[in-house]
C-alpha cells in the first residue's frame, strides 16, 4: 500500500481512530522487546492486547492526556520554531502516517527526505543529552521505525527545554536495523490478527469433526 499522509491534529479523536488496531513507531521498542529469558514480553503483551481491543471495539484504549503530556504539546510549537530558526528549514506539521499495516505520527516533516522528532526533557535530562552528544538509545526505535514508516532518508532528533538551548542530532536510516524491526512488526501484526479472530470465535460452538 502506498503511504498515506493524514491531516489531522495529534491528540484529537481523529488522530487515535487513524492509528486504532495498528502498531506505530513510538511503540516499535515495545514490540521488540523480549522477555526474560527470551521469552514473551509483559510490556508487549499488554501493548497487543490493547490493539486487539481497538480492533474489536473501535475504540482507542488510550484517549488520555496529563499535566506532562499537557506541558509537552504547549512547549512543542517553540521548539518546532527554534528548530526550524537554527536548522533553516520549513518545518511541516503532519497528523499521522500510515504505511500498511503500520503507522508513525512525526512531529514534522522536512523537505524532501526528512523529519523531525522534538523530546520535551527536563534540564538534567537535557544535561545527559548534551553529554552524550548522541541519539539516545531509547529513542532509536522511534526515529529509526518513524524513517521506514515515511520512507525518509533522515530524521532530526530535536531534545529541548525553554530555557536551554536546543540539542539537535541529525540521524540516518539503519537498513540492518529496519530489518530486524520490519521483521519483528510482521510477528507483532500477525500474532494481533490471530488473537482478534480467536477472541472473536470465542463462546461459538465448535464445529463437528469431518
Amino acid at each position: 500500500m502506498p503511504l498515506e499522509i493524514i491531516d489531522c491534529a495529534q491528540g484529537s479523536p481523529e488522530w487515535f481512530a487513524a492509528r486504532a488496531g495498528i502498531p506505530t513507531a513510538s511503540m516499535f521498542a515495545t514490540v521488540m522487546a523480549k522477555g526474560r529469558g527470551g521469552g514473551d514480553s509483559l510490556t508487549r503483551k499488554t501493548y497487543m492486547n490493547k490493539l486487539v481491543g481497538e480492533i474489536l471495539t473501535g475504540e482507542p484504549m488510550d484517549s488520555f492526556s496529563n499535566a506532562h503530556i499537557a506541558h509537552g504539546r504547549a512547549i512543542e510549537a517553540q521548539a518546532r520554531d527554534a528548530y526550524a530558526f537554527i536548522m533553516d528549514v520549513d518545518p511541516v506539521q503532519v497528523g499521522f502516517l500510515r504505511n500498511g499495516d503500520v503507522g508513525a505520527s512525526p512531529d514534522c516533516l522536512v523537505d524532501s527526505d526528512g523529519m523531525a522528532e522534538i523530546k520535551r526533557k527536563l534540564p538534567h535530562l537535557m544535561v545527559e543529552v548534551i553529554l552524550r552528544d548522541g541519539l539516545p538509545p531509547e529513542h532509536k526505535a522511534q526515529t529509526q521505525g518513524q524513517m521506514w514508516v515515511g520512507e525518509r532518508e533522515w530524521c532530526d532528533f530535536v531534545a529541548y527545554w525553554p530555557s536551554m538551548k536546543p540539542f539537535i542530532k541529525r540521524t540516518y536510516r539503519d537498513e540492518s536495523y529496519i530489518g530486524e524491526m520490519a521483521q519483528a512488526v510482521r510477528i507483532f501484526n500477525v500474532e494481533l490478527h490471530e488473537t482478534v479472530e480467536r477472541i472473536r470465535r470465542y463462546g461459538q460452538p465448535a464445529k463437528a469433526a469431518a
